[in-house]
């Protein structure tokens, strides 16, 4: 277990912590000359029967509360530390809040300096603190008198800390651990310190900081002061990192380290708010804050989701807009503290690490915030059973810290079926499939004569429409069970065919014949209408039917491709590995200028090339935008 002290400046929290473990967590030149504690220290205290106590000593000045703030998020029990010859003091009741915001509810009350105060007094410095700690998570916390200079107490407080009993935290996710130290070790290289939330980190495993991206291996570990293999959530650890662009300066408090499966540097963070009572003010909405998560501390914005105001002891709901990127993970504690960082204002809790930077006050998305603010059972089966109707397994997984084998059960009890990558109820997607087919039926009979729907307009055709690319999983699961056919660029039913007319077909015959022999170079429709002495108007609907078909490409007006032709030309752009002119492709073509260029201007048109100047270049994402060139 980790414990962390909580308290007023010079109320005894470093001595207590030497009287428990033996060290001296004043580690700083500073703090051993003014006396007093400025940054984290860090103790052990080690029982002799495979049992040990870890200690965060943190700072009591109100000038270093943003220090204590680094500390405290990775402790599993909170040791606050009143002094018997002064009592409450304000640092005490911002502690207090602190451990309070941040849900801890394991903690003893230790009432240092009894030895200065009489039998009287420590009665009614226990009643107070009692008061206090009656309407936060320490309520009931035991009270135990002791004196750091005399011993009294220490043993019974000490026997105390261990009946809270071990650390909470899970080591089924993927590992992560919050740095709140950094320094170099002469001989080993860069060494980080911090507490291990999740998981397990073991010597040679390749791990990412967050939210910088830089890679490290793990050299060698310490966990709890111990030389280890592996450190497992609950423990302090310090790492030996290693990795090409790893340096001192480039890892800094409050990043992560992490499993590479959880590295996903957020700016928006979509939290349940809670107001301290005691603010004489409502929170605003935009308000500016410090943001305390992790060991982090960066600037950003408050923006409430229900409503512009939110009163003092209110919860509600609201976005971090954050400055600076962090690392955070659904059920992260987060305090907040006004812009000139004097007092704490708020907490929260995050519920979805990833909030959308447009649309947050919407019905719908605060629907799916609210059914995401529940127990990762919960919250699987609240988001199945919205309006919305998927769960992108991924990114539920990611955002709690969960493997996809975890992922993939939680679903199955929650009567789920996957599709892709995609979580939904078995009759959503029955009636998704049968309004896709559906929706293509209709078509047909009402356009009898077209030959089917582009699958965007068939997406949003459709009774429900979903996200790009569940549809697209939807699609592709009819397209395997061939309920839909793809046939060139549209999607149909399996008995509808579009057929050309006898006349419409003999000619079709003569002009494909002719498309096929100069195919970079066709001839246009008038020129097709005067060699077969057919009314231009004939011809011209006649091709623009086959472009419905996907057998042509009008690359310029009346001017026609064969589509695998036109897949070819962009493949010969592309094959010049550099960019290129017009007469580059001329010469490839071998068809002329004029017709090269209306080309190269489709390709521009259609995203394929990009032009700067007398110069282009493709675009790889687009090349198989008209199908793949047959080879020649």
């Amino acid at each position: 277990m980790i414990v962390g002290t909580a308290g007023h400046i010079d109320h005894g929290k470093t001595a207590l912590v030497k009287a428990l473990t033996g060290v001296d967590a004043d580690r700083l030149k500073e703090e051993k000359a003014r006396g007093i504690t400025i940054d984290l220290g860090y103790a052990y205290s080690d029982l002799g029967d495979g049992r040990q106590l870890g200690f965060v000593d943190v700072p009591g000045h109100e000038r270093f509360v943003h220090n204590m703030l680094a500390g405290v998020t990775g402790i599993d029990a909170a040791l606050l530390v009143v002094s018997a010859a002064e009592g409450i003091k304000p640092q005490t009741v911002e502690h207090l809040q602190i451990v309070d915001l941040l849900g801890l509810d394991r903690g003893i009350v230790a009432l240092t300096k009894s030895d200065l105060a009489t039998e009287d007094q420590i009665l009614e410095r226990m009643a107070e603190i009692e008061t206090l700690i009656s309407t936060t998570s320490l309520k009931g916390a035991e009270i135990i008198p002791v004196s750091a200079l005399t011993g009294q107490g220490v043993d019974e407080l000490k026997a105390k800390l261990l009946a809270l009993g071990e650390s909470r935290r899970g080591i089924t996710g993927f590992a992560r651990l919050a740095v709140d130290r950094c320094f170099v070790l002469p001989g080993a290289g860069v060494v980080v310190t911090g507490t291990v939330h999740a998981g397990e980190i073991k010597v040679d495993d390749h791990v990412l900081l967050t939210p910088s991206g830089l890679e490290a291996r793990v050299r060698s570990l310490h966990a709890q002061n111990r030389e280890a293999t592996v450190g497992r959530a609950g423990e302090r650890c310090a790492l030996n990192l290693s990795g090409p662009r790893l340096s001192k300066d480039s890892v800094r408090r409050g990043d992560w380290v992490v499993a590479a499966d959880l590295h996903a540097p957020t700016d928006r963070i979509d939290v349940r708010l809670k107001v301290l009572a005691s603010e004489d003010q409502p929170l605003k909405h935009w308000s500016p804050a410090h943001v305390h998560l992790g060991a982090a501390h960066v600037m950003g914005r408050i923006a409430l989701l229900e409503g512009d105001k939110l009163a003092p002891g209110a919860e509600g709901l609201g976005q971090l807009v954050l400055e600076e990127k962090v690392g955070a993970l659904a059920g992260d504690r987060i305090v907040l503290r006004d812009p000139s960082a004097t007092r704490t204002i708020a907490g929260a809790s995050v519920i979805d690490p990833f909030g959308p930077p447009r649309n947050r006050r919407t019905p719908r998305r605060l629907a799916e915030v609210a059914a995401l603010a529940a127990g990762d059972a919960e919250a699987m089966a609240n988001l199945l059973r919205l309006d919305t109707g998927f769960v992108e397994m991924a990114r539920f997984g990611l955002a709690r810290n969960l493997r996809s084998a975890e992922v993939d059960r939680l679903l199955a009890e929650a009567s789920g079926v996957k599709l892709a990558g995609f979580g939904l109820l078995a009759d959503t997607l029955t009636e998704a499939r049968a309004d896709l087919v559906g929706t293509l039926k209709t078509f047909h009979e009402t356009q009898a004569d077209a030959p089917g729907l582009q699958p965007e307009r068939l997406r949003v055709a459709m009774k429900k429409r979903w996200p790009s690319d569940v549809f697209r999983a939807l699609l592709d699961l009819e397209v395997q069970a061939k309920t839909i056919v793809v046939d060139g660029p549209v999607m149909r039913l399996p008995g509808h065919l579009l057929k050309l007319g006898a006349r419409d077909e003999e000619l079709w015959k003569k002009i494909a014949a002719v498309l096929e022999r100069d195919r970079f170079k066709p001839p246009r429709v008038r020129d097709f209408a005067d060699e077969y002495h057919v009314p231009e108007a004939d011809v011209r609907r006649l091709m623009r039917r086959l472009a419905k078909l996907g057998r042509v490409i009008e690359v310029a007006p009346d001017q026609f491709f064969l589509r695998p032709v036109v897949a070819e030309m962009i493949g010969i752009a592309h094959a010049f590995g550099r960019d290129f002119t017009a007469a580059d492709f001329r010469d490839k073509l071998d068809n002329g200028r004029k017709v090269a260029i209306l080309i190269l201007e489709f390709f521009d048109r259609n995203g394929m090339t990009i032009r700067r100047g007398d110069f282009r270049r493709t675009v790889p994402a687009k090349l198989g935008q008209f199908g793949p060139a047959i080879a020649r």
